[in-house]
Formats: structure tokens, C-alpha cells, sequence
């Protein structure tokens, strides 16, 4: 998918992603291990995975992975855009093609008016 995609509000954005909850490893005891508090959210549109683990409650998790996907969703437009404007147009205008060809017609003329030398002069 190469073109601009409209960020919507939480809720739609949310449904709009398969939403995967699990155990998050790292130190934090008994509270990491017994609950499925990591989240991880796939955004099928795109394509785009993010994952948050850092908090002890689901919920937390899901608003801050909803905050990561909507920031990279957002840094993925921005570089949509910028490569889109950098294009440079395939043609030269009219003016510069115009331009090109006066330049030449100069460079012609002066190279007709320096003549022939003929060989007997000296």
C-alpha cells in the first residue's frame, strides 16, 4: 500500500487491528508471570505491528501500543509525502526547451560568421 492513509480516532483504529494480548517477560515477579498483560496490535490495512509490554495492566498497554501505531502511521505518511515531492518532472517546459534551442541558434551563427580560410593566403 503506497498512498496516504487517514488516521481515525482510537476506537476505529482499534478495530481496524487484530488485537493479541500475551505474558510479557522481564523482572517484575509473579505479576508478569500469572497475567497476559502484553499487547500486541497488527494493523491489517497496512501492515504495521507494535507492541507494548512495559505497564502491569492490559489496558495501559493497549493505549500506549495504540499511541506507537498512530505515531508510526503517522511518520509513514510524512515519508509517503516527501518521496512524493521529491519527483522531479520527466519533461523540460516549453520555456526551458525554447531557452536550449535560442542557445544553440547563438552558438550556430557565430561559428557561420568566422568563414572559410583559404589556403594561398600567407
Amino acid at each position: 500500500m503506497d498512498e496516504r492513509y487517514d488516521i481515525p480516532a482510537d476506537d476505529v483504529l482499534l478495530g481496524e487491528c487484530e488485537v493479541e494480548t500475551f505474558r510479557a517477560t522481564g523482572p517484575g515477579g509473579q505479576g508478569v508471570n500469572t497475567t497476559d498483560s502484553a499487547v500486541r496490535l497488527r494493523h491489517m490495512p497496512t501492515g504495521i505491528t507494535v507492541v507494548a509490554r512495559r505497564e502491569r495492566s492490559q489496558y495501559q498497554n493497549k493505549r500506549a501500543a495504540l499511541a506507537r501505531l498512530r505515531e508510526r502511521l503517522e511518520a509513514r505518511n510524512a515519508e509517503l509525502a516527501a518521496e512524493r515531492a521529491a519527483r522531479k518532472p520527466q519533461q523540460r517546459s516549453r520555456r526551458a526547451r525554447e531557452a536550449i534551442l535560442a542557445r544553440k541558434r547563438a552558438r550556430a551563427g557565430i561559428k557561420r560568421a568566422r568563414g572559410r580560410v583559404d589556403g594561398d593566403e600567407d
